[in-house]
């Protein structure tokens, strides 16, 4: 399985949850959820994963996690921008929360070549 890319989609505010749930850690050794898809990404022959968040969360994300993976699989990170529309699409006035799904991975096509999960 190379040149496969896991796509995560880390944009979310965690409102309901009140944090970046994330960048929390549940495992034994402070693992994080990410931790553990990562981990199956690699061990599984994936050659890159790419995170979706938003910008206002670049700086804590890059801290936690692109050391943890360095030399283990190739890290990049895409931003889910509110106005990041495709050409003709426009954002309401006072929209407030990204579009969701759909959004998330047209966010992230400049850094997908090929197969992706």
């Amino acid at each position: 399985m190379n040149d496969i890319t896991l796509l995560v989609m880390a944009a979310g505010m965690g409102s309901r949850y009140g944090g970046l749930k994330q960048l929390d850690a549940i495992g034994p050794n402070g693992e994080t959820i990410i931790d553990y898809s990562v981990y199956d990404a690699v061990k599984s022959g994936f050659s890159k994963v790419v995170f979706i968040i938003r910008r206002e969360f670049e700086k804590e994300f890059k801290k936690k996690i692109s050391d943890k993976y360095a030399g283990k699989i190739q890290v990049e990170f895409a931003f889910q921008e509110l106005y990041a529309l495709p050409d003709g699409f426009t954002s309401p006035k006072g929209r407030e929360k990204p579009w969701g799904t759909g959004h998330a991975i047209l966010s992230a096509l400049d850094l997908i070549s090929g197969p992706f999960v």
